[in-house]
C-alpha cells in the first residue's frame, strides 16, 4: 500500500504514515519509497566487466552466515535481485569483509558497491555516491493489547507515560513532537520491554524494526501491538539504507535506483521484505 502523508504533529519535519492497520488487520503494510509516476531510465551497463557488492557477515537479518556457513540475508537477496533486474546476473558477485575493511576495499577497486548499511551523511557523501533509500526505519509506539490506543494517537497519548531508551534519538523525537507525554527513560531495551509488560508505562516508543522483532519473540508472549505511525523523521532517525558506490560512479547509483524502483513495482521487494521481516514495522 502506498504511503499517505498526513498534515499533523510533524508538519514539514516528518511524515505520519497511517499503517497501524497492518497490525490490527494482520495485513502487513509494505514500505513504498518510490513514486509510481516517476519513470527512471535504465542505464546501459553492457561495458561493465563486473559488479561486486561488498558487505559484512555481522548485521542480521541483513547480512549473516546461515547454519551451513553460507552468506545470507536481506542484503544478499536484494543485491541479487538488483543484478537480475539490470540483466547482469552473470557479472554479479558478493563478497563479505569485516566492516573496517569495506572502505579500503572499495577504494582499491576490489568491489564496485557497498551494501552494508553505510549511512548517507555529509561526511560519507564526500567518499561515496548513494542510491536512493530502499528502506527506512520508522519510529513506532507499542502498547499492551489489553489497552489499545486508536487514532488520533497524538490526542490519545497526551498525559500517558511512554517508555523510551534514555539518550536516544527516539527520546528527543518523543519530547519534541508529542506534547505532554510523560517520558520515562530506560537504560536498556530489556528494561523497557519489561516495564511495558509490567504496566509501569502505558506505551513504549522506539525503532520500529527492533520493536517488531520483540513483538514476534517469545519474551513478548503476544502481549503487545503497534499503535499509530509509522513515523519517518530523517532529521532524527537518518535517511535509511542505501547502496554506496565510489563518488566518481554516478552511473552505478542511477542503475541501482532504476533496479530498486523496478523490483519494488514488481513486488519483488515486498517478497524479500516479508521474508526477513514477517512482522512489518510499517
Amino acid at each position: 500500500m502506498a504511503f499517505r502523508a498526513l498534515i499533523g504533529v510533524f508538519s514539514a519535519l516528518a511524515i505520519l504514515l497511517p499503517s497501524a492497520q497492518a497490525v490490527h488487520a494482520q495485513s502487513p503494510e509494505m514500505p513504498i519509497l518510490w513514486d509510481a509516476k516517476e519513470r527512471l531510465p535504465k542505464p546501459d551497463l553492457s561495458a561493465l566487466p563486473r559488479l561486486r557488492f561488498l558487505t559484512t557477515v555481522d548485521f542480521p537479518p541483513f547480512n549473516f552466515l546461515d547454519g551451513s556457513g553460507r552468506l545470507s540475508g536481506f542484503h544478499i537477496d536484494l543485491a541479487r535481485a538488483v543484478c537480475a533486474e539490470l540483466g547482469i546476473s552473470d557479472k554479479c558477485q558478493i563478497e563479505a569483509l569485516p566492516w573496517a575493511e569495506l572502505e579500503d576495499a572499495l577504494a582499491k577497486g576490489n568491489g564496485e558497491a557497498i551494501i552494508a548499511g553505510i549511512a548517507a551523511t555529509r561526511e560519507t557523501r564526500a567518499k561515496y555516491v548513494f542510491s536512493r533509500p530502499y528502506l527506512q526505519f520508522p519510529a513506532r509506539f507499542i502498547v499492551p493489547k489489553a489497552k489499545p490506543l486508536t487514532e488520533p494517537i497524538y490526542d490519545k497519548i497526551q498525559d500517558k507515560s511512554v517508555g523510551v531508551l534514555a539518550g536516544s534519538a527516539h527520546e528527543r523525537m518523543l519530547q519534541d513532537y508529542f506534547g505532554k507525554v510523560k517520558t520515562v527513560p530506560f537504560a536498556k531495551p530489556d528494561e523497557l520491554y519489561a516495564g511495558l509488560k509490567a504496566g509501569k508505562v502505558d506505551a513504549a516508543f522506539g525503532d520500529g524494526m527492533r520493536l517488531s522483532f520483540w513483538l514476534a519473540s517469545d519474551d513478548a508472549a503476544n502481549c503487545c501491538r503497534f499503535a499509530g505511525g509509522p513515523y519517518i523523521a530523517p532529521e532524527y532517525l537518518g535517511t535509511g539504507l542505501s547502496i554506496a558506490a565510489k563518488a566518481d560512479q554516478p552511473m552505478l547509483a542511477a542503475a541501482f535506483d532504476y533496479a530498486l524502483q523496478e523490483i519494488s513495482e514488481k513486488g519483488v521487494f515486498a517478497e524479500l521484505y516479508l521474508r526477513y521481516f514477517p512482522v512489518s514495522f510499517y
